[in-house]
């Protein structure tokens, strides 16, 4: 499939607006009642793009007035580590840095369609243009920003050189007049609010979608649930005891722990029945949200070797499965919370089978890869390259086995006169 990237007209443009465009928590959401505070500050930290923070307070220190997340990380070293080894920290990846790149240092405009979430501050718009126009990632600004951190402590917590966070894990917030690092932070429940996440994990009304489904639908699926009438946040799963870990489904615990999956077999005469069942029972949406992952699951049959009899091979995916120039919605497979899935396996027995093998393998970053191909195989889309090259190779090693059981069958009976 041809992909037209020069100047950025159809598939390419489109990808910036599913894939790298961020909700609006200011949005007919839903707001439960009485949060009407809680919408107000939202719809003001959330403004995009977002305004320069300016110079710092003259009180301020160097490493006070810094926006580098190692500044953040000297008094919070807990939550930098934790960020570090987050897919936020990583969020301008080499896919997007390769697009970035190929709109070249003066599509400011279009930058902000992925920058918005994916490095959100002001300062770091500029830096990326300086890299741009040198053809290179330069080193931080003076101020501590930087487009290659991604999205950072201050691209959630600061806004004009002020802090804000939630108030302490005890309800407490700081006294007006306590002396603390940067004159303290604002306190606010805002934080620990499932529409603090909607701001890039949720398209508005009449955004990119199909099907009256936006492609970036988290906050409305996790809305529908039983976990928000439980009142159990996005945060309460993606940030257990305030870590700043944002798990998901690139990590296969945190997936594991979010599914119920049970394997049967029965062997009847010369045949082999399966059943391989799957249920959604502790992910607050559905599994998996968004288009970009494919969850395959696979029943086969297994030679003595354990090696799989390929006619044998019975698959079947969870995903949303859309084409790649996102104009047609193929299939929904997806579990939606508390929905279980049972995939029966019968087919005749190979006279070659010992086993049975029921297993679930899932690509994160499915839908990026096939868009990485078509792109590179596109000869006018040259500047970005090695960019994409190595975005590719990221989305294919992203890929794992979440579950593998292999059942042996029974010892098929004599043959008369053997």
């Amino acid at each position: 499939m041809s992909v037209a990237v020069k100047g950025w007209p159809s598939l390419a443009a489109i990808v910036l607006l599913f894939a790298l465009m961020g909700g609006d928590p200011s949005a007919a959401l839903g707001s439960p009642p009485a949060s009407s505070d809680i919408a107000a500050f939202l719809a003001r930290h959330w403004q995009r793009p977002l305004a320069a923070n300016g110079p710092a307070p003259g009180n301020f220190s160097a490493l006070e007035a810094s926006l580098s997340p190692a500044a953040c990380g000297a008094c919070h070293p807990r939550q930098f580590a934790d960020w570090r080894s987050a897919l936020h920290s990583h969020a301008m990846s080499p896919g997007l840095l390769g697009q970035l790149q190929a709109m070249g240092p003066g599509a400011r405009d279009r930058h902000q369609a992925c920058l918005q979430c994916h490095a959100p501050l002001a300062e770091q718009e500029d830096h990326l243009v300086d890299s741009l126009t040198a053809g290179r990632m330069l080193p931080p600004l003076a101020d501590g920003a930087s487009a290659a951190d991604g999205l950072t402590c201050a691209g959630c917590h600061v806004r004009g050189n002020r802090r804000f966070g939630p108030p302490r894990s005890d309800g407490t917030v700081p006294a007006a007049d306590a002396q603390l690092p940067h004159d303290g932070w604002q306190a606010t429940p805002a934080f620990e609010d499932s529409r603090f996440c909607a701001a890039c994990h949720q398209f508005a009304p009449g955004g990119p979608g199909l099907n009256g489904k936006p492609f970036e639908n988290t906050y409305e699926e996790w809305r529908e649930s039983r976990y928000a009438r439980a009142g159990v946040s996005c945060q309460s799963c993606h940030m257990p005891q305030r870590r700043h870990l944002w798990r998901g489904i690139h990590d296969p615990k945190m997936v594991r722990s979010g599914l119920t999956i049970d394997a049967a077999l029965v062997s009847a005469a010369g045949r082999v029945a399966a059943e391989l069942s799957v249920a959604n029972t502790g992910v607050g949406h559905d599994f998996p949200t968004y288009v970009t992952p494919k969850v395959e699951v696979e029943i086969a049959q297994l030679d003595r070797h354990g090696e799989v009899i390929p006619a044998t091979v019975l698959r079947r995916l969870i995903s949303r499965d859309v084409s790649l120039d996102l104009t047609v919605e193929r299939a929904d497979t997806r579990l939606r919370p508390g929905e279980l899935r049972r995939y029966r396996y019968d087919r005749a027995r190979d006279r070659r089978a010992a086993a049975v093998l029921l297993r679930i393998r899932v690509f994160p970053d499915a839908f990026y890869a096939e868009f990485y191909r078509a792109t590179l195989k596109d000869p006018s889309f040259r500047t970005g390259r090695a960019a994409i090259r190595a975005a590719l190779e990221r989305a294919q090693a992203s890929a794992y086995q979440l579950y593998d059981a292999r059942l042996p069958l029974p010892a098929r009976p004599a043959q008369p006169g053997a």
